[in-house]
């Protein structure tokens, strides 16, 4: 299997982008150890809307890699606890990213539960985007990474989803956003176990 390339990442449509990554194989290599997950679920944020950190322009130490042309990890802390995996979209200077939220686990199973603390497989080992990172060893540290050419986390071409198994629907936990929260920017592969609960 081939990493998604640079162009796929630099579209200006990071809605397009978000449908597109459902489906693709989410990877990581650290000190040796290879884990991989099916991209079950995500979520499109864009600078022209509220929810997103970079609303209208805002540009910070944090937000700087937003601006970036699209194909960087974006890596951030919530509530100070879960490192949240971002991947970035579009031209230099316009920021867009599309959060992973899920995955359905498909190798090195047993070291995500090791890194997650379970000892029985069930959908809770990636059903969220804090779990995702923890169970795929992903920490700030591969925030700003290239995806095409890091060598601890990037994402592959995995299997090509029909556009009818993809659920669209709101986003989940920006009510701060106002109306932009109602955007039906959240897609979920549909009848997967693999996604996080509302």
């Amino acid at each position: 299997m081939s990493r998604l390339p640079a162009i796929f990442y630099r579209s200006d449509d990071v809605v397009g982008v978000a449908k597109s990554l459902i489906g693709q194989l989410l990877v990581t290599q650290f000190n040796g150890l290879r884990t991989t997950g099916m991209i079950t679920e995500t979520e499109a944020y864009h600078q022209n809307e509220k929810a997103c950190h970079a609303y209208n322009g805002r540009f910070t130490k944090r937000t700087s890699i937003l601006f970036e042309p699209g194909g960087l990890s974006y890596i951030y802390l919530c509530y100070g606890i879960h490192s949240l995996f971002n991947v970035t979209t579009g031209k230099q200077g316009e920021a867009a990213a599309v959060l992973i939220r899920a995955f359905e686990p498909v190798h090195g199973i047993e070291k995500m539960m090791e890194r997650r603390g379970i000892s029985k497989l069930d959908p809770g080992i990636s059903s969220g985007p804090g779990k995702l990172t923890q169970a795929l060893g992903i920490n700030l540290s591969s925030n700003g990474d290239s995806l095409t050419s890091s060598q601890q986390i990037w994402i592959e071409q995995f299997r090509p989803v029909p556009e009818c198994e993809v659920i669209a629907c709101p986003r989940i936990g920006v009510d701060y956003a106002g109306k932009d929260a109602l955007l039906p920017w959240r897609f979920h592969l549909k009848k997967s176990q693999w996604i996080s609960r509302n």
